[in-house]
């Protein structure tokens, strides 16, 4: 019985080393650099990348993001989910145009977003604490971001009157609002109904 036993761990570790079954595969090996295929590289040597027109700024968590006409409105959400929740909700694409319009003659800006989707119950815990919050709001669908527009050199950004000046003279119909404290120094814009408040 224990020869038997021998004879057969010998005639299963020949079988295991005969046959590619029993032999770890092999993994091939690289260079060990990482290489990301650009997009639009099949578009020919004389391919660039669409022109940086500024920078997205999420005040609350510092997370930047490029803006420019690649950037998504996904990404541009994502940026702007719900700063108690977490919950993303896809932003107004006429938002994120806004602020490429807004950026294109201010080369270098960067766009400091104060506020963009906010679930009800961020919604309500604001207006507890004596914010200047609608209780019905467009930022709760989705469909408003405030921000401001900060220039290279410069800390505390354009004057929301300015900045709303700009906003009508691209032809905006939604809400606009400006906040003019130095603790609320930014612009209110929605794709709501035409109206304007604020100092």
């Amino acid at each position: 019985m224990v020869k038997l036993a021998a004879c057969l761990r010998t005639a299963l570790a020949a079988a295991l080393v005969a046959t590619p079954a029993g032999v770890d595969a092999t993994t091939p090996r690289t260079s060990g650099l990482v290489t990301k295929k650009a997009a639009g590289a099949d578009d020919g040597p004389d391919f660039a990348p669409p022109p940086l027109l500024a920078t997205l700024v999420q005040t609350h968590t510092d997370e930047r993001v490029p803006l420019d006409e690649a950037t998504s409105v996904a990404r541009f959400s994502a940026l702007l989910a719900d700063r108690v929740t977490g919950e993303v909700k896809a932003l107004d694409p006429r938002l994120l145009g806004l602020l490429r319009d807004l950026t294109r003659d201010l080369p270098g800006a960067r766009v400091e977003l104060v506020s963009g989707y906010r679930s009800a119950k961020l919604n309500e815990m604001m207006r507890k604490k004596g914010h200047h919050v609608a209780s019905h709001s467009q930022h709760s669908l989705g469909h408003a971001v405030d921000f401001r527009i900060v220039l290279p050199n410069e800390t505390r950004g354009l004057n929301p009157r300015e900045l709303e000046a700009r906003i009508r003279a691209l032809g905006w119909d939604g809400g606009v609002g400006t906040y003019l404290l130095s603790s609320d120094w930014f612009v209110h814009a929605d794709v709501g109904p035409k109206r304007r408040w604020g100092g």
